[in-house]
């Protein structure tokens, strides 16, 4: 992995001294840059998909949405600054969530990223990466099977009205959503404020479902603050993400091999017939 590093920085035209490996998972591979004074992050995909990143990086910047900043990239690895030298920036910790201006900053933040991304869709959206775009029926059949839930009323209700959910789900506005909030994917700016970064996940989907992503792991007072700041959005799309919602995170569990710890909450609101409650009100709103 070290000599195809070598040839991305060697394509960026960026000269180094030292490289050492941060993280590699499923595919994706962090490494720090250093060349004298100068310290970068390259972030390289082997998988294609995953490339999508790069240019959702470029997409921010293009609406002038902050991010880490950017040095240069290839078709396959971008190369950022090393935010944990940075004289402005920090990465987040824990007790962020519980901070009133941080929260209040990161609200500012997404509602940038809202109301520059409507139009973004309107205009280029089309073949945007959406994690709803997961929920069919075929993937239904797996969540049953993995979950052992196959004889829960909810399943019949479900099946029987997919049509008008992923009728909601295409006729909700649309706009930029970041859809992966938690805060080892925060940046704390002294000037700017705080923002996310990692754009694996970003892609077009509806307000209601990055606010209530944020606001769940936010303290109390961290979370007035947000809404302060955030300021107003369509409610009527909360009842719509818990369903929808619910449903992507029982489909990406289920798709683990193992199935995974954060998962078993949405099993139990199958078993205990909160889901069931939940579309049923949906249906009754959108009568």
């Amino acid at each position: 992995m070290i000599d195809t590093i070598k040839t991305q920085l060697q394509k960026m035209d960026i000269s180094y001294e030292q490289i050492s490996n941060l993280r590699s998972k499923d595919g994706v591979h962090l490494y720090k840059i250093q060349d004298g004074n100068k310290r970068y992050v390259l972030k390289y995909f082997e998988n294609a998909e995953f490339r999508r990143e790069i240019k959702n990086y470029l997409i921010l910047q293009d609406l002038d949405i902050l991010t880490i900043p950017i040095i240069e990239y290839t078709d396959e690895a971008i190369l950022m600054e090393d935010i944990s030298h940075s004289l402005d920036m920090r990465l987040a910790v824990k007790e962020d969530m519980n901070d009133s201006d941080i929260c209040y900053g990161l609200a500012k933040w997404y509602k940038a990223l809202h109301e520059k991304g409507k139009e973004y869709v309107k205009l280029h959206g089309k073949d945007m990466y959406m994690e709803t775009d997961c929920i069919t029926y075929e993937n239904i059949q797996i969540v049953k099977r993995k979950t052992n839930t196959e004889d829960n009323p909810v399943w019949k209700c479900i099946e029987e009205n997919l049509y008008l959910l992923i009728n909601l789900i295409d006729t909700t506005e649309k706009t930029l959503t970041y859809n992966d909030f938690y805060y080892i994917n925060m940046a704390v700016s002294k000037q700017h404020g705080a923002f996310m970064f990692d754009y694996n996940l970003l892609g077009k989907g509806y307000i209601a479902s990055d606010i209530k992503n944020v606001t769940l792991q936010l303290g109390e007072e961290a979370k007035k603050a947000f809404f302060d700041a955030y300021g107003d959005y369509n409610k009527d799309e909360e009842i719509l993400h818990e369903v929808a919602g619910s449903l992507v995170g029982l489909i990406f569990a289920s798709q683990r091999e193992i199935f995974p710890e954060w998962g078993y909450e949405e099993v139990e609101a199958v078993k205990n017939g909160i889901l069931l409650e939940r579309f049923k009100e949906l249906l009754q709103l959108k009568k």
